[in-house]
């Protein structure tokens, strides 16, 4: 008996080349049962936008400036989500903090990636702090989204060393290439059943 794709949302304020991953890794059958319903930004001129059209994807723009704080937003985002039946939501550089609105709502459905190996260097331009703290290594982690920033129950992480000859620039560039191989892999694994959350691990089922 097959069952229906999961439906997945894509969050985005920006470029959107997680979301491009995502997308081909669909196309291409390596990411199976699952379809992109909806991409949501809440930026007019994300070029994530133009990603979506070119694969005949729904965007919908959600502009935070329209709305008097961040829970009114997060409410409308959920209505939003519900109306379009999400079993997923994926932030892919989604520039704003969720509140507990969203969150609670989609509880453990809801994957966010960092640009480092949580929980070191959380928060903002997170290659910039492992490269000035002196890392040998960082990379890259996909994570659950509770109500902490970057807290949430980690799902898969993949290291980049940090090279001698590197620059923030450098670094951050290999870093990308991790996160669309390691995004890809967590979202296979949650659209196949085969993660669970126990506490603060997720346990990966063969």
């Amino acid at each position: 008996m097959e069952t229906s794709p999961l439906k997945l949302a894509v969050l985005v304020s920006g470029n959107g080349s997680n979301f491009q991953a995502i997308v081909d890794a669909i196309e291409a059958g390596r990411i199976i049962n699952a379809s992109i319903v909806c991409l949501i930004s809440n930026k007019v001129d994300a070029f994530a936008i133009e990603r979506a059209k070119k694969h005949n994807i729904s965007s919908i723009v959600l502009d935070h400036k329209g709305y008097p704080n961040r829970q009114a937003y997060d409410a409308a985002l959920v209505e939003l989500l519900r109306q379009h039946e999400i079993d997923l939501v994926i932030l892919a550089g989604f520039m704003r903090l969720l509140s507990p609105t969203m969150i609670d709502a989609f509880p453990n459905a809801i994957m966010n990636i960092h640009p480092a190996l949580l929980p070191a260097f959380p928060g903002l331009d997170a290659q910039q702090q492992a490269f000035d703290y002196g890392a040998r290594y960082t990379g890259c982690t996909v994570h659950f989204v509770d109500k902490g920033t970057d807290t949430g129950p980690i799902i898969l992480q993949s290291v980049v060393p940090i090279l001698g000859s590197d620059t923030v620039e450098s670094l951050t560039q290999r870093i990308h290439g991790e996160e669309h191989r390691t995004y890809v892999e967590a979202v296979r694994l949650f659209c196949a059943g085969r993660l669970k959350v126990e506490g603060r691990k997720v346990l990966i089922s063969e």
